[in-house]
């Protein structure tokens, strides 16, 4: 996480400049705050973990969906030969 992130984080939960200074002599006086800037601390890595576990996820899909493509036109024009000749065809009628 950046410093910024981290700041606006802790503004969030509440705290306010001199709040941290004021609590060395009251320290019960940010344990709230502490306690939701800890929350969205926690959140945030959570977040930022899942999308990249999502990232991820979605890049093996579509390298595998590629894959298969690849594969299975291979397999296509192997089993149904003629089906190249079509594509010849429908060339030479687009130039006459």
């Amino acid at each position: 996480m950046t410093r910024e992130e981290i700041i606006r984080m802790a503004r969030e939960a509440g705290f306010e400049i001199g709040s941290v200074t004021n609590a060395i002599y009251a320290p019960t006086s940010c344990e709230t705050e502490l306690e939701r800037f800890a929350a969205l601390v926690a959140a945030a890595e959570r977040e930022k973990i899942a999308d990249e576990w999502s990232m991820c996820v979605q890049s093996d899909l579509e390298n595998g969906v590629k894959s298969l493509n690849e594969q299975a036109a291979k397999d296509w024009f192997k089993n149904y030969p003629e089906t190249a000749k079509f594509g010849e065809w429908l060339s030479a009628r687009g130039q006459a």
